[in-house]
């Protein structure tokens, strides 16, 4: 039985997920979402903008797992900061995935360079229509991502409803203390993308004299890590042994010196900043 976190809905959410970032439509990310699924996942977390919808739809139908036992998400893409812009993306999104309702939706990325001059508004629109699917029993849990703390205090002017999640870089050697901070102080969850980073600390000497010290691999470690902090990792990878390799670390206990240790080790691939993407 996989672990939960309580969310400030009172809905519970898995405590580890299955990210699919470049897991391409078609095979390889239908065949890694069944992987998962098999492996004892149930929280599968996927966007619009990865194009996959239709396959990981197709694994989760194919997987025979009751709908009530896994936890959805996906996003809502930059083209569609707006009411109705929201409602066409949620609609396209549920029809792709074969869904009726959404676990968790979060709007993907808070300044998309589209509406750089307009945000606040923008995000302001999108997460009323988001209230509203929720009110109509499209979604049961509404979220961000890759939210700074100047993004989801401008969101609280006008929201009724709290965001349950964000979902941020965060990995050994990317430690967002600010954002951090504000979220757990707002009992928002804060989710980790990325989680491994980008393959830097696999070769860092401190995560691999740690994974010799507890016997396990540095991605376990790293994962270990994240729950030790409070975050919600969500590993990717369209190999069946690393799937799941990445799910078996809940019996790791890093003292409080180690962990530390990681959270304090120096930045090796860069936070980004979303007040500057070029898309």
């Amino acid at each position: 039985m996989m672990k939960t976190l309580k969310m400030n809905n009172g809905l519970e959410i898995p405590l580890l997920g299955f990210g699919t970032f470049k897991a391409a439509d078609g095979q390889e990310a239908y065949q890694a979402t069944l992987s998962a699924l098999k492996a004892g996942y149930r929280h599968i977390d996927t966007a619009a903008i990865y194009k996959n919808e239709e396959s990981v739809g197709r694994a989760i139908k194919d997987s025979g797992i009751a709908r009530e036992e896994l936890f959805i998400t996906t996003k809502l893409w930059n083209d569609s900061h707006s009411y109705e812009g929201a409602k066409a993306a949620l609609k396209a999104s549920l029809e792709r995935l074969g869904l009726t309702y959404i676990d968790l939706y979060l709007i993907h990325w808070p300044n998309p360079k589209a509406i750089r001059d307009s945000w606040e508004s923008a995000n302001a629109q999108a997460w009323a229509y988001m209230e509203d699917a929720v009110e109509a029993g499209l979604i049961k849990t509404i979220g961000v991502s890759n939210f700074m703390v100047h993004h989801l205090e401008a969101l609280a002017k006008t929201a009724k409803i709290k965001p349950a999640v964000n979902q941020i870089r965060l990995a050994p050697g990317c430690y967002q203390a600010d954002v951090i901070a504000y979220c757990k102080a707002k009992n928002i969850i804060l989710e980790a993308w990325s989680p491994l980073g980008q393959g830097e600390i696999f070769t860092n000497e401190t995560m691999l004299s740690l994974a010799e010290k507890y016997g396990k691999t540095v991605a376990q470690i790293a994962l270990a890590w994240s729950v030790y902090e409070g975050f919600l990792p969500l590993p990717k990878s369209v190999h069946e042994n690393r799937i799941k390799e990445n799910r078996d670390f809940f019996d790791i206990e890093l003292s409080q010196e180690d962990a530390e240790m990681i959270k304090t080790l120096p930045d090796m691939a860069g936070i980004p900043d979303p007040d500057t993407k070029d898309f």
